[in-house]
């Protein structure tokens, strides 16, 4: 007899192969998810579900998907997916950014290598394409790492419509008094010659030429120094080059500052930091000889240290103790604070550098040269003329450019600004911020900071590619004109033509036939030149999307329930979004917001082709599978910066095929399987449906708080311990080896299809490929991706938490646990290894003694795996002997009822089994 053949083997046909495959099974799902619409299917089965919008912040379209991206769009599509299978439906239209510096740089390099120099109608043209060919590559990348969406209608913000959209909302912003347009210095790249916003700033290590430059008395008005020669005060600074447009030097009204003799020479400095200025600048011999409140000191005035004109004393309580002297040197140009104070004394804001970062005529001797080279230039000028007492290198916090990672400067210029203050704005949104829940709390700190602290915004760009801003000037007094009626008519224009109309066409084309200006009469306009900062495009977006105001059908509600993005937009997108939404509907866009951190390599090092650590999303997915990639990021905690590496990527692999060879046993032991076979349960496969029941309630409250490291650790977790480890373990003898038809066997199958179908529904939003499959070959209705979580109910959770069998359970493998330890010491003995050659004697306290007798002793020997159980009262021990009984030869285990049949040893259940 081929006792072989009467087992209950799994059929490798029936359930999922050992190796995945992932690089050629996932192509094939996502081929029938194509043809069956899935995401559409989807929506269709949630139809009459409440809403729940994921709204996407759009990546721009300027390149192929990079690791982060995928980071991003996988952790959005997780909240997708799980929110669906939570019963909601989940409308989500991903986003495509096409406008702003990105995508024209990409352009330009392409010009640049063909030696052309385009027209801006030709550059805007070569942006569209550009973005159009990318907005393909990046769909066809994010549908590969299996993210679900309305991908045959996106929202992309070079849409005629959209266009259109993004400049009523601008018109909104007007209406309500919250654009306008001002003098003022704005943080501006010489390198793309553009204004920026602070959102658009980030701060690195930089190393400036610090100054100290003496100003000689010129006059005296409350004859303070009448008494003293050579009277001069010290600044100290690490911009060299603003030292042309230098206008005033401040000192703080409320400190006290000192005469300091220094031979023939008297400085005035804050007294505070004498002793630290003599030892810097080498003063061997000095006397203070006079002190006076800085108050005193305002109108006096000082002689620029190279021009022959006036540098005024002015009061500002924005001056420190922390470095320098104490008095500030004051360029209204080049600087907030210095532009503010130059306001208040009536200062001019001469124009000294310009839009390349060099300086202009206003300069005089200093024309023509950049910025970066008055670190030499303008020092050796205050050398050679007396003035500079010290210059040495200094390392500092700098801005930056965040796009070409190239320094800034500060510039005063005319540009559009959203008022933050206008109609108490500010403080509107910092009312709104506690209100939206934050994940991490943290993030909450973070957007109060940002908010609180950030000046008006600059929303106008001096650059070709992007929606230019719909204002009209009078063509004789300048004046703009904000008027709706104006604005509207560009939107109409836009919505028709797109926005390279507005550079297309003359302002008498756009304007109603025979508009007058409203203020001063003119009926001759010329149209504004700069475009509107990216971001005004971006945090419109919840308004064009959510209010449906570009396709109808994306309309839902507002506000949306979740914003996921990088921890940067808390000062981007996250920002934006908030002021044009508290400043049009008077709340903020969002419900929830979620935050990630960025992508690194093993060793916490920056990616990057340079040094050959990036890793490429979709070439990862065709090496390991789309669903490593997802593994990957639900495993890594997102809320912190992660890391990512060919060598991680492998070990999260090992886990991933954790979970499927548990799928893959759970599937096998379900051949023959009849869903409506009705037998009792045996209380090990009523405890493990109890626990696959918590681990689905702990998932969806993981689930709920975005903790995808916390679903996937307590899927892998109870795979590999209450399943593999546990139950599967237990139930291998009785599902091979108990008649096919036995209520034993059918009980555990029972179990299995119980822990299956929650457990693959509970995986399918991080494991969407493997998911898939499972619940195919599982013969399920529909797409896994159709279902919702089977979330017990109050009254099962109540009976289940510290329920009678979960106490016998724990108790159970508690005791198994410390006896597989003693086995594997004793192992060896008499040449034994098999735990089915030896009887365990287990000595208990009487309490649990009493829970172990609950069970039959062949039950136990079941679940220790060992010959026979002997239980005996006292102190806790665990000891072997060598089973005396027959080994079956069907089912490998030694029992007391084993015989022979001919000359083939079996148990009375093996007997029965093949009928003899």
């Amino acid at each position: 007899m081929d006792l072989r053949n009467t087992l209950n083997l799994p059929d490798p046909a029936f359930t999922i192969p050992m190796k995945a495959d992932l690089p050629k099974l996932e192509p094939s799902i996502l081929a029938k998810w194509d043809e069956g619409q899935i995401y559409h299917s989807i929506q269709k089965t949630r139809k009459d579900a409440p809403v729940f919008v994921v709204h996407d912040g759009p990546p721009y379209t300027n390149s192929p998907v990079h690791i982060g991206t995928a980071l991003n769009k996988i952790l959005k599509d997780f909240a997708v997916k799980t929110r669906s299978m939570m019963g909601y439906r989940v409308p989500y239209v991903p986003g495509f950014d096409n406008h702003g510096l990105p995508i024209e740089q990409a352009v330009m390099k392409k010009f640049s290598e063909q030696k052309v120099s385009p027209s801006v109608v030709e550059l805007r043209k070569a942006c569209r394409e550009h973005a159009a060919v990318y907005i393909k590559v990046q769909t066809d990348q994010f549908k590969r790492l299996g993210v679900f969406g309305l991908w045959e209608k996106p929202y992309e913000t070079m849409n005629f419509r959209f266009e259109a959209e993004i400049i009523r909302v601008f018109k909104r912003m007007a209406e309500g008094g919250y654009v306008y347009k001002g003098l003022r210095p704005t943080l501006w790249s010489p390198t793309s010659r553009t204004a920026l916003a602070d959102t658009e700033i980030v701060y690195k290590d930089h190393v400036s030429k610090a100054i100290y430059v003496r100003f000689p008395l010129m006059d005296d008005p409350n004859k303070l120094f009448d008494q003293y020669e050579h009277f001069y005060t010290i600044i100290w600074t690490t911009t060299p080059w603003t030292i042309p447009a230098n206008l005033a030097v401040a000192f703080h009204p409320l400190f006290e500052y000192a005469v300091v003799a220094v031979g023939s020479n008297h400085y005035l400095v804050l007294e505070a930091l004498v002793p630290k200025l003599g030892e810097l600048l080498g003063w061997d011999d000095y006397e203070v000889v006079e002190k006076l409140d800085g108050i005193n000191l305002e109108h006096v005035t000082f002689r620029h240290p190279i021009y022959d004109r006036k540098s005024i004393a002015v009061m500002a309580e924005y001056v420190t103790t922390e470095d320098g002297t104490g008095v500030v040197h004051t360029a209204p140009s080049h600087g907030r604070d210095d532009f503010y104070t130059g306001q208040k004394y009536g200062l001019p804001v001469p124009n000294t550098v310009d839009e390349r970062g060099i300086l202009t005529a206003e300069t005089g001797e200093f024309e023509g040269i950049s910025y970066k080279d008055c670190d030499t230039v303008v020092v050796d000028r205050l050398r050679e003329l007396g003035m500079l007492l010290l210059v040495s290198d200094y390392s500092h916090s700098y801005p930056y450019a965040e796009r070409d990672e190239k320094p800034v400067i500060f510039r005063a210029t005319e540009q559009w600004f959203v008022a933050i203050d206008h109609d108490n704005l500010r403080t509107r949104m910092m009312e709104a911020i506690p209100d939206v829940q934050w994940f991490p709390p943290q993030g909450q700190n973070r957007i109060e900071a940002m908010v609180s602290g950030r000046p008006d915004w600059c929303i106008s760009r001096q650059r070709p590619w992007g929606v230019g801003i719909p204002v009209f000037y009078g063509a004789k007094t300048r004046t703009p004109v904000l008027d709706p009626v104006a604005i509207e008519s560009v939107a109409k224009l836009v919505e028709q033509e797109g926005s390279d109309a507005w550079f297309e066409r003359d302002a008498a084309e756009i304007l109603p036939v025979g508009y007058v200006h409203p203020e001063t009469g003119e009926t001759e306009f010329v149209k504004e030149t700069d475009v509107l900062d990216v971001w005004f495009d971006s945090g419109s977006t919840s308004l064009c999307v959510l209010e449906g105001n570009v396709e109808p059908e994306w309309k839902e509600h507002w506000p949306a329930d979740l914003y996921f993005e990088g921890s940067d937009q808390h000062r981007g997108w996250f920002n934006s979004s908030l002021v044009i939404g508290m400043a049009t509907r008077g709340e903020a866009p969002y419900k929830q917001v979620a935050t990630h951190g960025w992508v690194l390599d093993e060793k916490g090092m920056k990616l990057s082709k340079r040094l050959g650590n990036s890793v490429d999303p979709v070439e990862a997915s065709d090496k390991y599978g789309a669903d490593v990639i997802r593994q990957w990021v639900a495993s890594v905690d997102y809320a912190n910066d992660v890391r990512i590496s060919d060598n991680l990527l492998k070990q999260f692999g090992d886990n991933y095929r954790t979970i499927r060879n548990t799928l893959r046993f759970l599937l096998g032991n379900l051949s023959g399987f009849n869903l409506h076979d009705q037998v009792p349960l045996l209380a090990l496969d009523e405890w493990i449906m109890e626990q696959v029941d918590l681990l689905v309630t702990d998932c969806w409250e993981g689930y709920g708080k975005y903790d995808f490291g916390f679903v996937i650790n307590a899927i892998h977790n109870f795979c590999a311990k209450e399943l593999s480890k546990q139950y599967l373990d237990s139930i291998k003898d009785r599902m091979y080896c108990e008649a096919a038809q036995s209520p034993l066997r059918k009980s555990g199958q029972i179990a299995c299809h119980y822990a299956l179908t929650r457990i693959v529904k509970l995986v399918a939003p991080i494991l969407a490929f493997t998911a898939e499959e499972t619940w195919q070959k599982l013969g399920g209705e529909g797409s896994v991706h159709e279902q919702t979580f089977d979330a017990p109910s109050e009254e099962r959770l109540q009976d289940i938490e510290g329920s009678e069998l979960q106490n016998r359970f724990a108790t159970v493998w508690g005791v198994r646990e410390d006896a597989f330890s003693a086995f594997e010491q004793w192992k060896g003995t008499d040449g034994i290894k098999d735990s089915q050659d030896v009887i365990v004697t287990i000595v208990e306290a009487p309490g649990t003694l009493s829970i172990l007798r609950t069970f039959e002793i062949e039950e136990l020997a079941i679940l220790f795996k060992m010959s026979w159980v002997e239980l005996q009262e006292g102190e806790p021990a665990v000891s072997f002997q060598k089973s005396p009984y027959m080994k079956c030869e069907r089912s490998r285990i030694r029992r007391p009822d084993v015989e022979m049949v001919g000359d083939i040893p079996l148990t009375k259940r093996d007997r029965a089994a093949v009928g003899l």
